[in-house]
Order: C-alpha cells, then sequence, then structure tokens
C-alpha cells in the first residue's frame, strides 16, 4: 500500500456481510489505474462483516479496515474514516452496494478540473431502485431541505460523493452530517457540484432507515443547520499583512 495515497475511499458499514467484500473488490477495479486506499469503518457490526473484510485484506493490500467498539451512526463512520484517511481527496459510497462504485472517478475528475473553491461534487441518483413510499419520502424531504437551506442540492440521500477532505475537518460535526455537506460547505463559503449516477437494487442485508425515523431525524436537523447559516459570518478572506 503506497503510503500517500491520492483518493482515500472510505464507506462506513453495519451489518453488511453480504455486500461488503463484492464493493471492495468493486471499488479497487473502478479505481484500478489511481493510487488509493479503501477504507471501510465497521460501525459496531453484528454479523461477520468484519471477519469478511479482515479475509479480504490478504487479497486488497490497499483495504484499511476500522472499527467501533459501539455503534454511532453513519455520519459518525464517515468522519472517522475522513479523519483516519491519508489523501486529500474523499469518495464516500454507502456500504450496502446501491452506489456503483464505476461512478466515482468521474466524480473525482469533476472536482479537480473545478478547481479549489468547489470543495464537493455530488452524485444525484438517476432511475432510483427504491420502493415507491422511499421515493416519495426522499422526493418531499429534498424539496423541503432545498427550499429551506437553499444548498441547491437534489438528492443528498446519496452516499456517492466526492470531496476534499480539509474542508470536511472545517464543517461542525454532528449526527447525519452527511445529509447536510451541501449546505455546510456553501455556508464556509465553498462551492459544490453535481453529477448525475446510478443506483442499483439492494442485493442483500436490509435498509437501517424507516420513512418515519428519517422524518423526525430531519425535522431537528434542518432547524439545526438553518441556526448554524443564521449564525455564520465569514470574512471573505485572510491576508497576511
Amino acid at each position: 500500500m503506497h503510503p500517500s495515497p491520492d483518493i482515500s475511499v472510505v464507506v462506513p458499514v453495519f451489518d453488511e456481510e453480504g455486500a461488503a467484500p463484492a464493493l471492495a473488490r468493486e471499488i479497487a477495479t473502478a479505481f484500478s489505474d489511481r493510487n488509493i486506499e479503501i477504507i471501510f469503518v465497521d460501525d459496531a457490526s453484528r454479523d461477520s462483516t468484519v471477519a469478511v473484510l479482515s479475509d479480504l485484506k490478504r487479497e486488497l493490500p490497499q483495504l484499511r479496515l476500522l472499527r467501533h467498539q459501539r455503534n454511532s451512526g453513519q455520519s459518525r463512520a464517515i468522519r472517522t474514516g475522513v479523519m483516519a484517511a491519508r489523501a486529500p481527496i474523499i469518495v464516500t459510497l454507502d456500504g450496502d452496494g446501491q452506489n456503483d462504485p464505476a461512478d466515482g472517478p468521474a466524480l473525482v475528475e469533476a472536482l479537480a478540473a473545478a478547481g479549489p473553491q468547489v470543495a464537493l461534487v455530488g452524485g444525484e441518483r438517476v432511475k432510483r431502485q427504491d420502493s415507491r413510499a422511499k421515493k416519495i419520502a426522499s422526493r418531499l424531504g429534498n424539496g423541503v431541505r432545498k427550499r429551506l437551506l437553499g444548498d441547491t442540492a437534489n438528492d443528498t440521500g446519496c452516499g456517492l460523493k466526492a470531496f476534499r477532505r480539509q474542508a470536511f475537518l472545517e464543517l461542525p460535526y454532528f449526527d447525519h452530517i452527511h445529509r447536510y455537506l451541501p449546505a455546510l460547505m456553501l455556508r464556509e463559503g465553498y462551492q459544490v457540484a453535481f453529477l448525475p449516477v446510478g443506483h442499483r437494487h439492494r442485493q442483500t442485508g436490509a435498509s437501517k432507515y424507516t420513512n418515519l425515523g428519517r422524518l423526525w431525524a430531519s425535522a431537528s436537523d434542518l432547524l439545526g443547520v438553518m441556526w448554524l447559516q443564521s449564525r455564520s459570518r465569514r470574512p471573505q478572506g485572510v491576508d497576511e499583512v
């Protein structure tokens, strides 16, 4: 494994013993021409996710495996991975295999071409392979969030994103932050962009979210992010004199 990778791919997983090994191999294939590290962060899984990924490290030397001692949620797992990452560019994917790793390089290329003021390029899922109820709930939630926060994002629930590690570390952390990265990047004075990406059926395991659970969390999160936006004061640049 190269000591200084150019890209760190961070994947949070919880009870994904069926999806994780195939996903890790797909990531390695998608980025085969890049200098990468692959960081899976296990959020205290109850199944054999850690065991199957540990066995895979012999096959994929670029694979790193971190494990939370206590379940702490997807946002904390992403942050754990970003903190441990050694590359300046981060790519995140959901651990259930519904994000296609083959879309990742295009996000990285768009981020590199956009210049330093663009801190994040997010995926926007097309032809979503979710239930009708989940798609309706997502469409409503994204519409309300976009209107209230003005973050320009049509699909913040897409786990596939490429962003600059340093910019992420400048953001205030809270649970569920992964759904508000565009708004928070804009708050810090960065720009964001989006590209269409694919979406796949879940082949193994079960979703860890429910529409009702998302609704309750989203209401309090939205109020919190709106408060953060209202308390933001930027110097518009810093000069050393």
